[in-house]
């Protein structure tokens, strides 16, 4: 008696429940109103991305010899506290025969601006409505530049990639980024303050489909003396792919006698 009256309570509640039959059905909740910006609502404008150009495959860095008699590449111009960091920092280095003493993990990963140009490891772009990705091998970082016509947020909340917003100027994406956490570094040992800003042009080479230029122009009033520009050039392989790089799984820093993490 008791299993029939349950049975008749969840059969009226069930009913009760159900849309009205002369009514419409409800809307499902998946179904999202075709609004707002294509990065976040993507479906329809796929087509737009066929007059981007082809940036297939994954792209390394070039890293060939100057040229005889060229000039040597620009360096981050440092200033006040900033330089002063730096210089002590190289005083640390020579005393320990070239040891670099480390402030973050092992596997802190280089962020931005250094994850554009991370040696022998490759990165791949990926296009969508309103947003260019930019996947990386080393340390698996990705990175999301938002081409749907927003800005930079308010509220903006510091992070190691920073926060990139772009537009296309003809076949070169032209990306600003602000937001980057001081974490990070311009050159080895060569600290930024929170207001650093960089600017990226990335397009196919002139004169060479197979190769990418990505030029950089970084500006730091409070780090830097003048705004310090690194131009950096990838060669194409289509048949690569990236490969994982978990670095957790090796990541082992020493403990000293009193059980505190050493970083080398």
């Amino acid at each position: 008696m008791k299993s029939r009256l349950r049975f008749s309570v969840v059969a009226l509640l069930s009913v009760l429940c159900l849309p009205a039959l002369a009514g419409e059905a409800p809307a499902s909740k998946s179904a999202a109103p075709a609004k707002g910006p294509p990065a976040a609502w993507p479906k329809g404008t796929y087509a737009a991305l066929d007059k981007l150009p082809d940036w297939g495959g994954v792209w390394v860095l070039s890293r060939g010899r100057p040229a005889p008699g060229a000039a040597a590449p620009e360096q981050p111009r440092l200033k006040g506290d900033y330089l002063a960091r730096y210089q002590t920092w190289q005083k640390d280095v020579r005393d320990n025969n070239g040891v670099v003493r480390k402030d973050v993990s092992n596997c802190m990963p280089p962020g931005m601006p250094n994850m554009m140009g991370t040696g022998q490891y490759p990165m791949e772009f990926l296009f969508t409505p309103g947003r260019v990705t930019t996947l990386h091998e080393a340390w698996m970082q990705t990175r999301s530049i938002f081409t749907d016509g927003r800005g930079h947020p308010e509220d903006l909340e510091l992070g190691v990639f920073g926060h990139s917003i772009g537009h296309w100027e003809g076949a070169t994406l032209v990306v600003d980024t602000i937001g980057i956490k001081p974490i990070t570094e311009l050159g080895a040992g060569m600290k930024h303050s929170d207001k650093l800003h960089v600017t990226e042009r990335i397009h196919l080479a002139a004169d060479d489909a197979e190769s990418l230029v990505v030029e950089m122009t970084m500006e730091d009033a409070e780090a830097l003396e003048a705004p310090y520009h690194r131009t950096l050039t990838f060669k194409r392989q289509r048949d690569w792919n990236l490969m994982e790089f978990v670095c957790a799984e090796n990541d082992r820093n020493p403990v000293d006698a009193s059980g505190h993490t050493q970083f080398k």
